[in-house]
C-alpha cells in the first residue's frame, strides 16, 4: 500500500537514498533541502519557510504524511570544544534541532487530527555516546534524542515517535569529518534499501525506542 512520506535533508546523503528509495517502490515522497535539487529548497531552520511548505506538502499528497523523517542535519570543522566558533554552534543548533521542532510544528497538527502516523527522527551513534571533535553536532543529536523521547510521552494512543541511529555511512558529512578513513564504511546506495524496509515496518509499537539500523 502506497504511503505518504515527507522527509527533511533529501538534496544529499541518506535523506536523498532514502527518498529515492522510497518513492522508487511507489510511494508519495515529498522532500526539501537547502538546493532546489530534487526537492523543495527549503531552510528548516526558518519555521516560517517551513510552515509554508507544509501546506503545500499536504496539499499535494492529499493529506497527512504516515512517516515524517527528520533528516537535515549540518556539522561543524572538526575541533575541540573550546575552538569551535559560536556561529557554528548556532548554525549546528539552528539546523539540527530547532529545525526538528519546525518541521513537528508544521505538520503534527494534520497527523494529530487523523490520530496515525510515525515521526522518525534521524540521530547518530554521537547523539548517544560523544565523540572528539564533533561536539556540536554530537550536541545537537542529544538534544534530538530528548526530543524524541519527550514527543513519544506526548503522542496519542496509535501514533509514535522514535529516534533512528542509522549507521556510520560513507556520506560528504563523514568524509568532511573523517576524512580518508570514511572510505571503509558502506555508501548510501548500499544502505537505502535496508533503510527503507526498516522505516516501513515501525509502528505505534515502537513509541519512545531509541533505535539502530545496523
Amino acid at each position: 500500500m502506497s504511503r505518504r512520506i515527507v522527509i527533511t535533508g533529501t538534496t544529499r546523503g541518506l535523506g536523498r537514498a532514502l527518498a529515492e528509495e522510497l518513492g522508487s517502490r511507489g510511494h508519495l515522497v515529498a522532500g526539501c533541502g537547502t538546493t532546489a535539487e530534487g526537492a523543495d529548497r527549503i531552510d528548516v531552520g526558518d519555521f516560517l519557510q517551513v510552515e509554508g511548505w507544509a501546506q503545500h506538502v499536504l496539499e499535494r499528497l492529499g493529506g497527512p504524511p504516515d512517516l515524517l523523517i527528520n533528516s537535515a542535519g549540518v556539522t561543524t570543522d572538526p575541533d575541540p570544544l573550546w575552538a569551535q566558533k559560536p556561529e557554528a554552534l548556532a548554525r549546528v543548533l539552528r539546523v539540527n534541532v530547532a529545525g526538528v521542532q519546525h518541521v513537528l510544528r508544521a505538520f503534527l497538527p494534520s497527523m494529530l487530527e487523523r490520530g496515525q502516523g510515525v515521526v522518525i527522527n534521524i540521530s547518530s551513534d554521537w547523539g548517544r555516546t560523544g565523540a572528539p571533535m564533533v561536539g556540536p553536532y554530537c550536541a545537537s543529536k542529544w538534544a534530538v534524542e530528548g526530543l524524541s523521547r519527550c514527543l513519544a510521552l506526548e503522542l496519542p494512543s496509535g501514533m509514535a515517535a522514535v529516534s533512528l541511529d542509522p549507521g556510520t555511512i560513507n556520506t560528504d558529512m563523514l568524509r568532511f569529518t573523517f576524512g580518508p578513513g570514511a572510505e571503509e564504511y558502506p555508501d548510501p546506495e548500499s544502505w537505502r534499501g535496508k533503510a527503507a524496509d526498516f522505516v516501513l515496518s515501525l509502528g505505534p509499537e515502537h513509541n519512545g525506542l531509541a533505535l539502530t539500523l545496523s
